[in-house]
């Protein structure tokens, strides 16, 4: 089982060990799951509002511009035709639902995944805990500081802390996150993974 140090939010330095389950952060790395629960993710977020007119749709247009033969012109059926400024869309997009689902066991395989990629390039810190007595910025702006976290960064905690989610939003590549709403999206767009001990322990529970 791996084995990793906890480190004190407040002095940065290390204050003991965890052995994490073998099952969750010893997965062998599976590439193309997670590119496949990562495309599902961003498909189910698409809105799918996008909306033209075919050339039935578009008003006006009911009468001949001009007569078939004898003008010297081409042939025109209507003004609203999609040749014409103004006429319809041809295969334009109509309004349509993109999300799909994909199986519960290849969903939890990739998130398995994800977290031991984490772990394997040493982008995964392990927090004893994270408690702010009021939101202040400058407090977590200091903690990421001391574990040198210079590019995006997820912090998650076991549960909802609110002065914690607010000293984190407002710095610019920095996601709060409690461990019921991390996702493998969020895993591969962040480069730094700082999780506090609870939230390792709850990881555990649900992808054990």
């Amino acid at each position: 089982m791996p084995v990793v140090a906890v480190y004190s939010s407040s002095s940065g330095e290390q204050v003991g060990e965890i052995q994490l389950s073998e099952r969750v952060f010893g997965e062998q790395i599976n590439e193309a799951v997670i590119h496949e629960v990562v495309v599902n993710q961003l498909a189910n977020a698409r809105v799918g509002t996008s909306s033209t007119k075919s050339r039935g749709e578009v008003r006006g247009g009911g009468r001949k511009p001009w007569r078939q033969k004898g003008t010297g012109r081409a042939r025109v059926g209507s003004i609203r035709s999609p040749l014409w400024r103004g006429g319809g869309v041809i295969f334009g997009p109509k309004p349509r639902d993109y999300s799909y689902t994909v199986p519960k066991k290849v969903r939890r395989l990739a998130f398995r995944s994800a977290l031991s990629a984490k772990l394997a390039e040493d982008k995964m810190i392990v927090l004893d805990e994270l408690n702010f007595d009021q939101p202040k910025t400058k407090k977590m702006v200091e903690l990421l500081n001391k574990f040198s976290v210079d590019k995006k960064a997820i912090v998650v905690t076991g549960s909802r802390d609110e002065n914690v989610e607010k000293s984190a939003r407002n710095i610019p590549g920095i996601t709060p996150r409690t461990s019921d709403r991390l996702s493998v999206l969020d895993l591969v767009t962040h480069d730094k993974l700082l999780l506090t001990r609870d939230a390792v322990v709850r990881l555990e529970e649900v992808l054990g």
